[in-house]
């Protein structure tokens, strides 16, 4: 990979022995030392080699999403959390002529809900149950019904409840009725397979700490740039403006604001150790064996999956709380807590859940020890 030539040097350094606890969660995940190591250098943001790693990983974002800028997509990357790339997206492409139909099964759909609310974008909101996903034929009555819609949004892997929504048969409706589709797949990019392109989507935000094994520090959006074009002079916010940001980098390779320059070169090192792994398909594969390794374990211990297993992504599992009196969320995740493990507390507006997530510098040993975890909790607390 051309973007892993040594731009920068990085002195090696030992890192001490730490006592960090295992996060199985959605983000912020558990890193590799080697990404550790990579924000042990201060840099400036106008330093040459600096601005040389910015284009570098913006090529290669797109190389992992299999499109281009030859082919006619940018890359823009944008100081803050996910939310943030999700907010000037919103605010930025969709104009006061627009109306946008948001697909809302869980509490990251519900967030756009409140982002076109709190932006004054006219909007129509198609909700399902948390463990279900509207059918194409429902989806496509509801954008006939929507008078005037022009956009479709809708989220890739919801960690509300692990739900992986069908993407890419949502990007067949839009493309029929002619809609451009913005998609939240803050927890699946670099993982889960989709193809930007064939799977007709316009605008994709993502994070740095999710499936590439980041940190946090900045979003990322991939645009088709005929859609990027359409966005100059109409963002809400300054900060946000998404063209702005795209002219900035593009123009002279650097940020309009402070870049997260630690949070870049951890990133850069996420990339190689992704490309080493393998890509994305091997990725997925560990991923995926983790989600079912870590399901096996709960299930034979009584533990029972929200989501049917059709249904359920592998990045993060929702468990019902077992129906006793016994059971406390608070003790079961200070108990796992005090033994070097973190999981979530549930996000469900209708059921008792927590959240495990099979992401991040995992594997199945790392499985394994969670599951041992939970073997003694349940124990102690006499479930």
């Amino acid at each position: 990979m051309n973007m892993m030539t040594e731009t920068i040097t990085i002195k090696e350094q030992v890192m001490p022995d730490t006592e960090d606890n295992l996060l199985f969660t959605p983000g912020p995940l558990s890193t590799s030392t080697t990404v550790k190591q990579a924000m042990m250098h201060d840099v400036g943001s106008r330093d040459g080699a600096f601005v040389e790693t910015v284009r570098e990983i913006r090529k290669e974002i797109l190389r992992l999403a299999h499109v281009s800028q030859d082919a006619g997509y940018e890359c823009i990357l944008m100081q803050g959390s996910g939310t943030f790339g999700v907010e000037s997206v919103l605010s930025s492409a969709i104009g006061p002529e627009h109306h946008v139909v948001i697909v809302a099964n869980g509490a990251y759909g519900e967030r756009m809900v409140r982002m076109a609310e709190v932006h004054g974008i006219r909007h129509s909101v198609l909700r399902t149950n948390e463990d279900e996903w509207p059918t194409v034929p429902a989806l496509e009555k509801f954008v006939a019904n929507a008078h005037g819609a022009t956009h479709l949004v809708a989220v890739h892997s919801e960690t509300t409840t692990g739900i992986l929504n069908p993407i890419e048969a949502y990007g067949a409706v839009a493309n029929k009725a002619g809609l451009v589709l913005i998609v939240d797949a803050m927890s699946s990019f670099g993982a889960v397979p989709l193809h930007v392109a064939k799977a007709h989507v316009d605008f994709l935000i993502s994070s740095s700490n999710k499936c590439i094994e980041g940190v946090p520090g900045f979003s990322l959006i991939i645009a088709r740039h005929d859609q990027l074009q359409r966005c100059k002079g109409r963002a809400r916010t300054l900060s946000l403006d998404l063209y702005a940001q795209w002219k900035g980098l593009e123009d002279n390779g650097q940020f309009r604001f402070t870049p997260p320059t630690h949070a870049l070169l951890a990133f850069r090192q996420a990339l190689c150790e992704l490309e080493e792994e393998g890509g994305p398909t091997a990725r997925y594969a560990r991923y995926a064996c983790n989600q079912r390794r870590l399901t096996e374990g709960m299930c034979a211990m009584g533990f029972v999956p929200y989501l049917p297993t059709y249904r359920q992504g592998p990045i993060i599992t929702s468990f019902l709380y077992p129906e006793t009196a016994k059971f406390d969320f608070n003790r079961f995740y200070a108990a796992l807590d005090s033994r070097g493990i973190t999981i979530y507390p549930g996000k469900l507006s209708k059921a008792d859940c927590f959240r495990i997530g099979s992401i991040g510098h995992l594997g199945t040993a790392e499985i394994d020890r969670l599951l041992d975890a939970v073997r003694e909790v349940r124990c102690e607390m006499g479930l």
